[in-house]
């Protein structure tokens, strides 16, 4: 794909891996980059180092799961900047909690910003790129996406929701010339996470090499781009071997949660 000159649209730009995306295509040449985020100031931050690069910046202060909003922001945008050649949805949350201790203000919110926010940027988007019959959509999911986590259920489901949305759209919008792809980071070090149990023996890949893998899997016409070795040997070896990977899984699982587990268990058995 030749980034030289496209506007792109990207979702979760004001940090973590939607910022350092922002930042590399800036350097591929990309002429205009409209920033979405909820946090005006961090946009502004991010646009500076943008237009420090050469590229025109656009900050534009949303919260994605405001579905009106949403609608006047993106017919503004199209109208000022557009037409927009490329979206990257990469806005997203993430809640670590075992499943039994999980609260459903948390689980409506993974659900409102990682799949109808989504949803929404990408229906209104998709529409205006089949009429001028090009475009790339780009759908951030997630190793989880490939590989539930314990303790991140509902995350999980929806990285595996987004993994189902980008096929059954790589398959209806080719008709318009519109290219699909979904980007499949692993443990990725960014503030989202700091606070996480992480899980043993992953290591975790950086912002800026998500954002490499994504230029490098659109240039070689990717449907699906993985990021980082550990990435490819879990896939391989969920597809291989799935009870191994669950039981990997499981025994990867943070340490005091399961030494939480086996006080529970431990309790149980003697009542």
């Amino acid at each position: 794909m030749h980034l030289q000159g496209k506007t792109v649209l990207i979702t979760g730009a004001s940090r973590g891996i939607g910022r350092a995306i922002a930042l590399e295509l800036a350097h591929q040449g990309v002429q205009r980059l409209i920033l979405i985020a909820r946090t005006h100031a961090h946009l502004v931050e991010v646009a500076t180092e943008i237009e420090v690069i050469g590229a025109e910046a656009v900050p534009v202060a949303l919260d994605i799961t405001q579905t009106v909003d949403v609608n006047i922001a993106i017919a503004q945008t199209w109208r000022d900047h557009g037409p927009i050649h490329l979206l990257v949805n990469c806005a997203g949350i993430a809640h670590q909690v075992p499943f039994l201790q999980s609260q459903l203000p948390q689980v409506q919110e993974e659900i409102a910003i990682n799949l109808l926010g989504m949803y929404t940027i990408t229906r209104l988007i998709a529409r205006r790129m089949a009429v001028q019959q090009q475009g790339t959509i780009i759908n951030v999911s997630s190793l989880m996406g490939k590989i539930a986590a314990p303790t991140m259920a509902t995350y999980s489901a929806t990285k595996f929701a987004i993994l189902g949305f980008t096929q059954a759209l790589r398959n209806e919008l080719s008709a318009h010339n519109i290219r699909v792809v979904a980007l499949l980071p692993s443990l990725t070090d960014t503030d989202m996470v700091r606070n996480f149990r992480w899980f043993r023996w992953v290591v975790p890949s950086t912002p800026e090499q998500v954002a490499r893998s994504l230029i490098a899997g659109l240039q070689k016409g990717t449907p699906e781009i993985l990021v980082g070795w550990q990435s490819y040997l879990a896939v391989w070896g969920n597809r291989l071997m799935p009870l191994l990977m669950e039981r990997i899984s499981r025994w990867a699982t943070p340490e005091e949660l399961q030494i939480l587990k086996r006080l529970r268990e431990a309790g149980a058995d003697s009542r």
